[in-house]
């Protein structure tokens, strides 16, 4: 059986809210549920928010609001799932739209001085190529995946990720508030206190991680009951960093299968999301595992924009499943690391959390 969850991708989530929400709450009620190993089909408007379109010019992003950016489908109750399992979900395609944005805000973006302006790209996309007449004489290969993945947080978690983001906000970082007016659903007290979508969090979200595309499997910790899936912003392209504050932006349709690893089953359980996936090689796809790290600290508290502490968490994440899934001592993982894992920085924009990735072949096991 395939479950078909559809939204009106042309349309802002301000004007038609059906099956979409695009802040983070623990108790939003399911617009579909499945059970583990049915596949499930989405559609996806843009993280823009199908506020763009052809007729649109840099001048047009001056009233785009932004509070309504990053609309997720869903929330899907995978039907069984319980606080402690890991959520497997499958990609196993994405079709993107034929029509992607990209765009400079100023204020936003890793480089601010000097951008003071708006500035929209258009692309037309055919053929699993993007071409521009705003960027003439460039063509961008497609590598389609899906920005943001998430489940619901617990209650616990919620409160906990508030409270590090209120606390990081009175120091004078920029922490997006709830903005009441473009939430949606336009319920209380969701509207006035629901986490924004931006910054990834330990349940996922805006991740930007172009591993999370066909082929992938993206492993999310289960926090409450149904685990409450929820995807959105898909990208056609992006660099690591997304350092522009943007990807090729579109709408799309997600195909995946959802699974379910359950507590008691698992040596490991990931703190941040992780992802196993085959990376492209000269001699065969190259199996590959993938952890993630946010600027949050042991003791629980947010950094601003830490990409040194997100890299400790992204590590010590690799270390963890090194000692518990392959039997490594910790002195051994480290090492093992060090000399065949790699650091990237997949997103340096969504703050207040840069999410840096730590990348390991599964290839370094003879056997």
């Amino acid at each position: 059986m395939t479950v078909h969850v559809k939204v009106d991708r042309d349309t802002s989530i301000l004007a038609s809210p059906a099956n979409s929400h695009n802040r983070i709450w623990p108790e939003l009620p399911p617009v579909a549920s499945v059970d583990p190993g049915e596949q499930l089909v989405m559609e996806l408007r843009d993280g823009m928010d199908g506020q763009l379109d052809r007729e649109s010019d840099s001048s047009s992003l001056e009233s785009v609001e932004l509070g309504a950016n990053h609309p997720l489908t869903g929330p899907v109750e995978v039907r069984g799932a319980r606080p402690g399992d890991l959520l497997v979900v499958e990609i196993e395609s994405i079709e993107p739209g034929s029509f992607g944005t990209s765009a400079i805000l100023p204020g936003f973006g890793l480089l601010t001085a000097g951008f003071d302006r708006h500035y929209l790209v258009r692309w037309e996309i055919e053929g699993g190529v993007a071409r521009s007449a705003d960027l003439p004489g460039i063509a961008i290969r497609g590598r389609p995946f899906l920005g943001c993945v998430a489940v619901a947080p617990s209650w616990e978690l919620f409160d906990r990720a508030r409270a590090r983001e209120d606390s990081l906000a009175q120091t004078g970082a920029v922490v997006l508030g709830p903005e009441a007016p473009s939430a949606r659903p336009a319920i209380e007290p969701y509207a006035s206190r629901a986490l924004r979508t931006i910054p990834p969090r330990e349940n996922g979200g805006n991740l930007d991680v172009p591993q999370a595309g066909p082929g992938s499997r993206v492993l999310l910790p289960v926090h409450v009951d149904g685990a409450m899936l929820s995807l959105g912003d898909a990208h056609f392209a992006q660099g690591d960093g997304e350092v522009c504050g943007t990807a090729i932006e579109v709408a799309a349709t997600a195909t995946l299968t959802v699974s379910l690893r359950r507590s008691e089953d698992i040596r490991w359980r990931p703190t941040f999301p992780a992802i196993e996936f085959d990376e492209p090689a000269l001699a065969g796809p190259r199996p590959c595992f993938l952890t993630m790290g946010i600027p949050v600290d042991e003791e629980g508290v947010n950094h601003d924009m830490d990409f040194t502490l997100a890299a400790r968490r992204a590590l010590g994440e690799l270390v963890d499943w090194l000692e518990a899934e392959r039997g490594l001592t910790r002195e051994q993982g480290f090492v093992l690391a060090s000399v065949a894992a790699d650091l990237r920085v997949a997103e340096a924009v969504n703050v207040p959390n840069g999410l840096v990735v730590c990348r390991l072949p599964l290839d370094v096991f003879e056997s």
